[in-house]
């Protein structure tokens, strides 16, 4: 179970967010500006907030009264940006191991090989990122953070950046992590389409607020991307 609950002053917006997330896909929904990338990196560790609390399970990630906030490394949370970011030195194959070694996890060829073929990205190992096409680098990057046994997966707009062909090459292997990765997804999107396909659960954002939560009945009166 995630809970989030904090403020964040950002420029003119101020972020005041409080929601839940217990497994499945999360999907942060709402129109661009409305803080979503924010409550994802305060989550990851990469902002601070100004208040409020962040836990996972039985684990506090930040508490401002308290004056805990944990480290991004320590916290064991993946993070699939929209770019991927995958070294373009590096194999497929070495991409993949470098989360790993980052988390201090030991190598497991059963899991390497699981995660390989989950993502369908085994043909793929011994090729360079700029070798591969928008969607396969983004299963690359999906691969990368799951192999850090992640007790959480962030995915920020990580189809943002791909033409329509390779968004629905991509989907499938999204919906498939959301039902056999054993772990809660939150997912970033402002794109109606994608909250349909992969989320169980709805966190509709608007102006730096949650203005309401659910299941996919929320988007029921919704008919465009914003």
């Amino acid at each position: 179970m995630l809970t989030v609950d904090v403020e964040k002053q950002l420029g003119a917006l101020k972020l005041s967010v409080n929601f839940q997330a217990a497994g499945g896909a999360t999907a942060l929904f709402g129109p661009s500006g409305a803080g979503k990338t924010s409550v994802v990196n305060m989550i990851a560790g990469l902002v601070t907030p100004d208040r409020g609390t962040i836990t996972l399970d039985d684990t506090v990630l930040f508490d401002a009264a308290k004056a805990i906030d944990m480290p991004p490394h320590r916290r064991r949370i993946g993070y699939v940006f929209q770019e991927g970011r995958l070294f373009p030195h590096l194999s497929v194959r070495q991409n993949l191991d470098y989360g790993r070694r980052m988390s201090g996890q030991p190598r497991e060829d059963k899991e390497f090989e699981r995660i390989a073929a989950l993502l369908d990205i085994g043909q793929l190992l011994d090729r360079r990122p700029g070798k591969l096409s928008g969607g396969e680098r983004q299963r690359v990057a999906v691969g990368r953070a799951l192999l850090m046994r992640p007790r959480l997966l962030l995915l920020d707009e990580p189809l943002a950046s791909l033409d329509t062909g390779h968004k629905r090459e991509i989907l499938p292997y999204l919906v498939r992590l959301r039902d056999e990765a054993a772990m809660p997804l939150v997912y970033v999107t402002h794109t109606l389409a994608e909250v349909r396909r992969i989320a169980t659960t709805v966190v509709r954002l608007d102006n730096g607020r949650v203005v309401a939560t659910g299941g996919l009945d929320l988007l029921k009166d919704a008919e465009i991307d914003w």
